[in-house]
């Protein structure tokens, strides 16, 4: 992907998505009564609208991109954020929906590290590599959280 234009495009979309998501799971755990993944996940959808409303802004973009199928670039032909969602009801525990959140985080991660690599426009590489390493620190505080779930 080499237009900056439709890379971040694509990085609104999926933290549009992003911030949906962990909306549904701050929910989730409000119902399931789990304060702390309650919290964490509220934190998440902060961020996401922030990177998100960070794109927009990069970008120009006065209302939010909307791509046409033929503009999708996903792996797989699905958004990075939207993987394993088919799933997900009422009876989601507490692991289960930081385990989801997790392989969000970890297709988000890939998809912008692979633009980082095979991108022919410097800006857009950077940009990639930046939203990459964001991912990246989700991923782990994703995976600190689940252990410390876990262990208890």
């Amino acid at each position: 992907m080499d237009d900056i234009h439709l890379f971040l495009a694509h990085a609104i979309q999926l933290e549009r998505e992003a911030a949906r998501h962990y909306e549904a799971l701050t929910e989730q755990m409000k119902t399931a009564g789990n304060s702390e993944v309650e919290a964490f996940f509220r934190q998440m959808a902060g961020f996401s609208r922030k990177h998100l409303g960070e794109a927009m802004e990069r970008g120009g973009f006065r209302t939010q991109p909307q791509l046409r199928p033929d503009q999708l670039r996903w792996p797989d032909g699905i958004s990075p954020e939207n993987a394993g969602w088919e799933g997900v009801d009422g009876f989601l525990d507490v692991l289960g929906a930081l385990e989801l959140a997790l392989l969000a985080e970890r297709r988000g991660h890939a998809f912008y590290a692979g633009i980082a690599t095979v991108s022919n426009n410097i800006r857009v590489r950077q940009m990639a590599a930046e939203f990459a390493a964001e991912e990246a620190e989700h991923v782990a505080e994703l995976e600190k959280l689940i252990d410390r779930v876990a262990a208890a």
